[in-house]
């Protein structure tokens, strides 16, 4: 997971246990990675939030539709 975030250059779905503990789905933009957390922008919440790695439960590319 941690190679998939540090090679990114396209938008990435994570699912995520927020601070309610509560499974959230967010879309991110890849800022930076430190030891513990990565460092992104959140397409949901329009801003650079930090999610830590322990909290990611799973994370991928975002599919992009195709046609009209």
């Amino acid at each position: 997971m941690k190679g998939l975030l540090e090679n990114s250059k396209e938008l990435i779905m994570i699912y995520y246990i927020d601070n309610n503990n509560e499974v959230t789905q967010r879309i991110i933009s890849v800022v930076e990675i430190k030891r513990e957390h990565v460092i992104a922008y959140c397409h949901y919440r329009k801003q650079v939030r930090s999610f830590m790695f322990e909290n990611i439960l799973s994370c991928g590319p975002v599919k992009r539709r195709v046609g009209a």
